[in-house]
């Protein structure tokens, strides 16, 4: 009698397709994952006037909505990182998603404002937990051979999701999906989130970091109350008729940060986890990176949303006719991004990060020129040519700005300084949402305010001037951001030094450079 045994090289084959298979499938889980935390970050400012109709919503309400989510997010992504270190990124990651989905279906349920605005900042948190673990989990489940493709198909992820959020949102929003007007837009995520959280548990491979740094509970609290207690008044004090508290607040926010910096030269001291790795910004270029992040963060910020309620407010567009106005700019930032990176960057070095603020710069003044001279009967083609002018600015800069920025660090430093570069740049952009109240609202007065004058006859067309108006304004204030930015590029390496690593790192408590870098195209 006879037993037949499966040839041994049968039994490896299989046992490899196996493994690709599962691979496949956990790279599929957490590339989802960050496609619907860019396109939620992207998606909201195209549904804001539907928003503000449906419930009611003052104007720092509204900013506290793209606001809130900016902030938290920033605020929790390197504690976020170490958490997985310690505990597990896969569990880190299913914790992310299933807060980020229920966070998602409060949105989505939002009985007012305050609820919204709650909602949106625990979306935020939430992404802070999930968002991290992304790369790291790449890094663990995939040979080193198979990562240079993985990390190309994240990258068209990625891009993927700047351009198809503002569609997305537009879609949903003028599609009053069962009459539930914006509510879709966050919906969406409740089946996405439960299928990625049933795949994740089965397919994803637990890992934690051999030497994880400690949580700083206490500088991220420092921190949170510093930035708070700027934004919070700069975001509500015109609606409050600029009260005394709110100036004395944002006086104290320097003194509280200032707190924060020696405790995290002590942390440091202590156990060598601080929340911020300071000597960083002893790197010149690493600094004047930094601040070329957070000044662009602030345009960036600042730009997308004054440009959606211009659109919708001011020329009288629905969303749809503004997220279809929005593709021409999305695709000059794609098609820049990637000829910047592989071709332009490698051969002249920072002028194309120059030529790319003043390209940006170049837009934003023929914006600036044509809102003022057509007004309200601004059509769709006249936009174009600003749009491709800023798109490919934008792209020229977002693109390769992390790797010329942490060229200069010490390769050990890199995945910090990663991870705050990566932080500076979402604060600037909730710093650039609270500067609206001055640069853009301000000008708008109350008129626009639901409930306000824009009931009256004849108000409509006054309304809407009034948007016009201050989108010009607002306009002066990036254009000035610009320039701001073009100054410091003149800090960084004429070259970018050859990095030893032929892949992006996994940073602590952060995204990888090609993370959330388009989270800017919104």
């Amino acid at each position: 009698m006879t037993t037949s045994v499966p040839a041994a090289p049968e039994t490896a084959a299989a046992a490899a397709r196996a493994a690709g298979r599962r691979r496949r499938i956990a790279l599929a889980v957490v590339l989802t994952a960050a496609f619907m935390d860019l396109v939620d970050a992207t998606i909201v400012n195209i549904a804001i006037p539907s928003i503000q109709r449906d419930t009611g919503a003052t104007f720092s309400a509204v900013q506290w909505v793209t606001a809130g989510y900016a902030l938290a997010f920033a605020l929790g992504l390197i504690t976020g990182g170490r958490l997985g270190d310690i505990h597990g990124r896969k569990k880190l990651f299913l914790l992310g998603m299933g807060g980020f989905t229920l966070a998602s279906a409060l949105c989505g349920f939002a009985a007012g404002p305050g609820m919204l605005v709650g909602a949106r900042v625990l979306q935020g948190a939430m992404a802070a937990l999930m968002v991290p673990q992304v790369l790291a989990i790449i890094h663990v489940t995939f040979p080193a051979h198979e990562r240079g493709k993985v990390f190309g198909m994240f990258g068209a992820v990625i891009g993927l999701g700047a351009v198809c959020g503002p569609l997305i949102g537009a879609l949903l929003t003028e599609g009053n999906l069962f009459g539930l007007e914006w509510r879709p837009i966050f919906l969406i995520n409740l089946p996405v989130g439960i299928a990625g959280i049933l795949l994740g548990r089965r397919f994803l491979t637990e890992s934690r970091a051999p030497r994880a740094l400690r949580v700083d509970l206490i500088g991220t609290a420092l921190a949170t109350a510093g930035l708070l207690m700027l934004l919070y008044p700069l975001t509500q004090g015109r609606e409050s008729g600029w009260p005394l508290w709110g100036f004395v607040s944002m006086a104290a926010s320097p003194l509280v940060l200032a707190v924060f910096v020696r405790y995290e030269r002590a942390k440091a001291r202590k156990d060598g986890s601080p929340l911020v790795e300071l000597p960083l910004f002893k790197v010149r270029t690493f600094a004047a990176g930094a601040g070329v992040q957070l000044a662009f963060g602030v345009v960036s910020g600042l730009f997308f949303l004054v440009w959606t309620l211009h659109m919708q407010l001011g020329l009288g567009w629905g969303p749809l006719h503004a997220g279809l106005t929005g593709v021409p700019f999305s695709l000059a930032c794609s098609t820049a991004a990637g000829v910047s990176v592989q071709r332009l960057v490698p051969r002249f070095g920072r002028k194309v990060l120059q030529a790319g603020a003043l390209i940006m710069l170049s837009g934003a003044l023929v914006y600036l020129w044509e809102a003022g001279r057509y007004g309200t009967a601004l059509e769709s083609w006249q936009l174009a040519p600003a749009m491709l002018l800023m798109g490919a600015g934008m792209g020229l800069i977002v693109a390769p700005i992390t790797d010329t920025v942490i060229s200069e660090v010490p390769a050990e430093h890199s995945g910090s300084a990663s991870g705050i570069f990566n932080t500076t740049g979402q604060l600037g952009m909730a710093l650039g949402l609270g500067l609206s109240s001055v640069a853009f609202f301000g000008v708008v007065g109350d008129t626009g305010q639901p409930g306000g004058a824009g009931a009256g006859a004849g108000a409509a067309d006054a309304l809407r001037a009034s948007f016009v108006d201050a989108t010009t304004h607002a306009l002066w204030w990036i254009c000035g951001g610009l320039v701001l930015v073009f100054g410091l590029l003149f800090l960084l390496p004429r070259r970018i030094r050859a990095q030893e690593a032929a892949e992006p790192a996994a940073p602590e408590g952060g995204a990888g450079p090609e993370q959330r870098q388009p989270a800017l195209v919104s």
